[in-house]
């Protein structure tokens, strides 16, 4: 459970910046007991028992201390988290979660124009209806989430996992479903295009994934930092794999643009179409900002917080600065549901292996831990897994 507890959120946050990967420890969350079932919100919601829950990179912004206090007003406290969830429902079926809590979750009708459109991660009314604050399960404190034994899920959030896919394919349908949703949003890109992740942890091996199957390009560049992942993003499409030290003049090589700066590289003439952002920092949008055309798009596909970049170039160059965030119907690929897109790609890519680690609950600390230094230690998703729970 995550609580709101001020002394030990700003205990986290100033640890952060001193030992990064043991920050989480002496943040506000802690592993609690309960012998009750989950309360329903509704008629349309049931009990279903996680199996397998990825840990996001939003959930270790969160225990560490370092995400935005944007999102204070759209969560609700003590929460649960965990929002890529394969879990039993009560007919005893393997399924996954879609967390985002929209208008049909909340019991709200007339539906926003977002949700009556599909685009359920633009819900306008994430703090109404029938439960408290929460833009996704996870974040709710009246939802629960995956990191548990039991939560509750509406009917509208529950797909079915086909027999053919295994668990760990499972949890990592929600991820996929997000780099989905960011590898379709600048349209399709062509094979004359040229395009650019920066990042291959969990969200950019998945955004080139899905570029690769949905929206293929002429060239793809992928910024790695560890050799596993560098290996696994050649193995999933990228057309060239670097460094992020070596990004600045692959670009250079690959567009023909010249170079601008003195001494060192610092930006180009022209550069790559598209740029995926999958990492979020003030050194990743630097980076997307150098490299990308003029009139070009960067598209964030991570998750920021609070930076300091400058946009000199933005304005300059007339770039477009994007987000991504979550999924509905994709109208670049024939209005079809971003979930849907999301099977498809954990089945092609088998992307299950993905999964390189699970934990039990009572080691909530080393999974953590495991999960904050995964590209270090030759990793990508690190889960929960409840199975064992059920075991003990």
């Amino acid at each position: 459970m995550f609580e709101r507890d001020v002394a030990r959120f700003a205990a986290a946050k100033t640890l952060a910046r001193l030992a990064p990967l043991r920050a989480h420890r002496y943040g506000p969350l802690r592993l609690d007991e309960h012998h009750h079932a989950p309360m329903l919100p509704g008629p349309d919601w049931v009990c279903v028992k996680p199996r397998l829950s990825g840990i996001c990179g939003s959930d270790l912004s969160t225990v560490q201390g370092t995400s935005s206090r944007y999102f204070e007003p759209v969560v609700s406290f003590p929460f649960v988290p965990g929002h890529e969830v394969v879990a039993d429902d009560p007919d005893g079926r393997r399924v996954v979660l879609e967390p985002v809590l929209g208008c049909a979750a909340r019991g709200i009708s007339p539906t926003c124009s977002a949700c009556a459109a599909g685009e359920l991660g633009r819900c306008e009314r994430i703090t109404f209806g029938a439960l408290r604050p929460g833009l996704q399960s996870g974040f709710c404190c009246d939802t629960g989430g995956g990191w548990s034994t039991e939560m509750v899920a509406h009917r509208s959030q529950i797909h079915a996992l086909p027999d053919e896919l295994s668990d760990e394919d499972g949890a990592m349908v929600e991820p996929a479903a997000c780099a989905v949703h960011g590898a379709l949003s600048p349209g399709m890109l062509g094979a004359d295009a040229v395009a650019v992740v920066i990042g291959a942890g969990t969200i950019g091996l998945l955004t080139i994934s899905a570029l690769t199957k949905f929206n293929p390009v002429g060239h793809l560049v992928a910024a790695a930092r560890h050799p596993e992942q560098q290996q696994l993003a050649r193995t999933f499409g990228a057309t060239t794999v670097v460094d992020p030290s070596a990004l600045l003049r692959t670009v250079r090589l690959v567009t023909k643009s010249l170079a601008i700066g003195d001494g060192g590289i610092e930006r180009l003439t022209g550069g790559a179409d598209v740029v995926f952002d999958c990492v979020g920092s003030n050194e990743s949008i630097t980076a997307a900002l150098a490299v990308v055309r003029p009139g070009g798009r960067i598209v964030l596909v991570g998750m920021p917080s609070t930076i300091t970049v400058d946009m000199t170039p933005l304005w300059h160059r007339e770039i477009s600065l994007v987000g991504a965030y979550a999924y509905g119907i994709e109208p670049n690929a024939g209005g079809r549901r971003t979930f849907d897109l999301a099977f498809e790609l954990v089945a092609s890519h088998r992307l299950g292996r993905l999964v390189s680690a699970t934990y039990p609950l009572h080691r909530h600390e080393d999974a953590i831990d495991h999960a904050l230094a995964a590209g270090r230690r030759g990793g990508v998703k690190i889960c929960f897994d409840l199975r064992q729970e059920k075991q003990r």
